[in-house]
């Protein structure tokens, strides 16, 4: 079972249980006085309500519990039979609202009866009255140190129960967190490998980018060097037109010398050029 539907079973388990708590509260509250101790009932009803009070605080907090955990829940169909739980719990919650303040106001009425058989009974005069005028005044001295005691555990129990709602909120943010951090991990690997590929490929582009500019400086070189050559070449050829120009004008040398020559071929290596 995932962890989040576990705690939402949890979490049913402990609103049962308080439900139940409260109920009892309820059930005490409102057959308070109906014992015929208008006055020692009186005093223990702040201890009952602050009881159900706690159970209140705690239905309260547990509401706020499955609020946050019903959209945590694996499935769309969990959600909504989350949902429709916080829903009725709501209801619920306010039905023992309601019940608890009709408890209060039947205990006050019983109360009020009880107190009155109690006020007639005492000044009915006797012997009987003297005794139960020292017992109710004992019984006052000590209820009274109990509901003290009572009240102080009571704050007690509920700053215990604020701090476990703290620390339970505290750790939840956390398992939050881990999961952030968790997701972001991931994310960073991903992200590594990536980087990885796209270095690769990086100096991959560098080296073919050195090489293409090598092969671009030696395609250069040699075309200058053949530009050179042809240029040398032909500024030879201008040179011996020239030279075969002014021996045509000077008359050392007929056109039809050289067209014989060139019909005859090359000159030996060793023929000189002035014969020309």
């Amino acid at each position: 079972m995932d962890e989040v539907t576990q705690a939402v079973e949890n979490l049913k388990s402990e609103w049962s249980q308080a439900v139940a708590q409260l109920e009892v509260c309820i059930a005490a509250i409102e057959f308070c006085g109906k014992m015929g101790k208008g006055t020692e009932e009186a005093m223990s009803l702040p201890r009952l309500n602050g009881s159900a009070q706690d159970a209140l605080q705690l239905l309260n907090a547990l509401q706020c519990r499955l609020d946050l955990l019903a959209e945590q829940l694996p499935t769309f169909e969990e959600v909504q039979s989350g949902q429709a739980t916080l829903g009725s719990w709501k209801e619920q919650y306010q039905r023992l609202r309601a019940t608890l303040r009709s408890a209060n106001l039947q205990a006050k009425v019983n109360i009020g009866k009880a107190a009155q058989e109690e006020r007639e009974l005492l000044l009915g005069g006797g012997e009987e009255s003297t005794i139960r005028r020292r017992n109710l005044q004992t019984k006052a001295g000590m209820t009274s140190a109990a509901e003290s005691i009572t009240e102080s555990l009571r704050r007690s129990r509920q700053l215990m129960v604020q701090e476990v709602e703290r620390s339970a909120n505290t750790l939840s943010t956390f398992d939050e967190s881990t999961s952030v951090l968790r997701k972001a991990e991931g994310e960073y690997q991903g992200r590594r490998s990536l980087l990885m590929r796209t270095r690769g490929m990086l100096s991959t582009m560098q080296l073919q980018d050195v090489l293409d500019r090598i092969i671009l400086t030696i395609g250069f070189l040699v075309f200058s060097l053949a530009v050179l050559y042809v240029v040398s070449r032909r500024i030879g050829l201008l040179t011996l037109q020239r030279k075969l120009a002014d021996a045509i004008r000077s008359g050392s040398v007929s056109a039809g010398d050289i067209l014989a020559k060139v019909q005859e071929g090359p000159a030996p290596t060793n023929a000189p050029y002035d014969e020309l």
